[in-house]
């Protein structure tokens, strides 16, 4: 059996999470003031991108749907493998309700630099529900910070008109804030059980990344042929 933490009374325990409480209220009220920044940040013009959709060439203006605002995952791609980073795969796969955006004039895409034939094939592989498209036969991935064997990304853009704008970006664990699996994890008393996490003595602990569902068994558990 694992280390376990400590056993208290009920007015000890209580204390001590409204100690808690305090410093996650302080990182909510800081959460909000960083969102309040980034709709306060900048934004730069893009050139008139087209990509590559299901049914062909598509301008990147089109792909927001008719929507002003637009995010988009750049995941990470290798020509020719079977499996892609399972990171990405299984940070994408868990987006199957995103409908609800269009209430907040926004929509959520998968662009890729592979080409769209592999890209849609492997999207059904691992069951994935986004919309994909590729940027092979433009230079749009290298331009936004996710381009060949840069790693992936997250890009937020604005619509005016025909013109498309791009006003945010983030990539390594600044993408966390997206997905609610770390969150689900956190609340754990065990946590991760990752090698970096501070945690007391005892905790149990596995090298990092190891928990992380490998792409084989996404496309086991999700794709054709899944459970």
């Amino acid at each position: 059996m694992s280390a376990l933490p400590s056993i208290v009374d009920q007015q000890t325990w209580r204390a001590a999470l409204e100690d808690l409480r305090k410093r996650e209220k302080a990182a909510t009220r800081e959460l909000d003031a960083i969102a309040a920044q980034r709709r306060r940040l900048p934004m730069v013009q893009l050139p008139d991108y087209t990509l590559i959709g299901p049914d062909g060439p598509v301008r990147l203006v089109d792909i927001f749907d008719g929507h002003s605002q637009l995010i988009v995952y750049n995941h990470m791609w290798s020509d020719g493998a079977e499996w892609q980073c399972s990171g990405c795969t299984g940070f994408t796969t868990v987006f199957t309700r995103l409908e609800f955006l269009a209430d907040y004039d926004a929509r959520f895409v998968i662009v890729t630099n592979g080409p769209i034939d592999e890209a849609l094939a492997y999207k059904k592989k691992v069951g994935n529900k986004m919309d994909w498209y590729s940027s092979s036969e433009s230079s749009f991935g290298a331009d936004v910070d996710a381009g060949p064997g840069e790693g992936f990304g997250l890009n937020v853009f604005l619509r005016d008109g025909d013109t498309v704008y791009r006003t945010w970006h983030t990539n390594g664990r600044g993408v966390e804030q997206l997905t609610y699996s770390f969150a689900l994890t956190d609340v754990l008393p065990y946590g991760r059980q990752e090698e970096w996490q501070d945690s007391p003595d005892g905790w149990p602990k596995r090298p990092n990344y190891s928990a992380w569902r490998s792409s084989e068994d996404i496309a086991r558990t999700y794709g054709e042929g899944g459970s």
